[in-house]
């Protein structure tokens, strides 16, 4: 069982937003990419620009959910000699900055499993990580890693798709905290021009599950303010925005001008979650 995550970040969020009827909008960057003190200026642009939560992907090796903007940008940073240690640095930096902004990793298993699940952890927490999101972590496999995140007061946030069945969708709804993670259509990250029905209808099966017990959070694919309102009609209580970030930043060499886009980006973002 999931203990309650009161005093953590994200849950003072949703808190706050939900007073004033807007939608979290949640903002991904690659840590590394395209190197080291770029990315910390990159999430200070965000958040200034109207970011509410912030999620740091560590990259790995084989990301068997990015797709290929994501995938380039992590092999980018690996090659440049990112390791979990320096991305946690960022977060420690970061949260120096900004004391009260919900800060998630985003990464996989291996990377956990490699120094122990409670030891990498535990350095999480002391970095000024909020959660975790796991894409290759199978509930049936998770009872110990939501056990010690549950324990460091760390969110567990676990993905359903638009074919999870509603018995599925109950035990994710059981062990996630935080939010639950919507993935808006089949396959893996990227920008979309448009969706289809069942992604509308899978976010309005999932709210119905969870209730008021947890969050929704959509993401993949999402890049325009006519995204965020059409997935915030069907329920969705925060946006994840990743891929479109990834590509905006790949458009300029200049730094300065690049910075200044995304903010451009994240401002009409964020109103279209208001």
């Amino acid at each position: 069982m999931v203990k309650s995550l009161e005093s953590n970040r994200l849950n003072t969020k949703f808190q706050e937003l939900s007073k004033k009827n807007e939608r979290a909008l949640i903002c991904y960057v690659v840590a590394g990419y395209p190197d080291l003190t770029t990315t910390e200026e990159i999430i200070s642009s965000l958040v200034s620009a109207g970011a509410d939560i912030i999620e740091i992907g560590i990259p790995f090796s084989d990301p068997i959910a990015d797709g290929s903007s994501i995938q380039e940008a992590s092999y980018h940073a690996l090659q440049k000699g990112i390791t979990p240690d320096k991305c946690l640095k960022i977060s420690k930096n970061i949260r120096k900055k900004f004391p009260d902004l919900p800060i998630l990793t985003m990464t996989y298993s291996n990377i956990l499993l490699r120094t122990g699940f409670g030891h990498f952890m535990k350095k999480s927490k002391e970095s000024g990580i909020d959660g975790f999101i796991l894409p290759d972590m199978a509930i049936e496999e998770s009872k110990y890693y939501v056990q010690e995140a549950s324990n460091l007061g760390l969110a567990t946030i676990f993905l359903v798709s638009p074919n999870t069945n509603q018995c599925r969708m109950r035990s994710i709804v059981k062990a996630s905290s935080g939010f639950v993670y919507m993935v808006s259509v089949y396959g893996i990250t990227g920008t979309r021009k448009s969706f289809e029905g069942y992604t509308l209808n899978a976010i309005k099966n999932i709210k119905k599950v969870a209730g008021t017990k947890i969050p929704v959070a959509v993401g993949f694919g999402i890049s325009t303010p006519s995204h965020i309102r059409l997935m915030s009609s069907a329920g969705a209580d925060a946006i994840i925005v990743g891929s479109a970030i990834i590509k905006k930043m790949k458009s300029f060499t200049n730094k300065k001008k690049m910075l200044q886009e995304l903010q451009y980006f994240v401002i009409d973002m964020k109103k279209a979650c208001k």
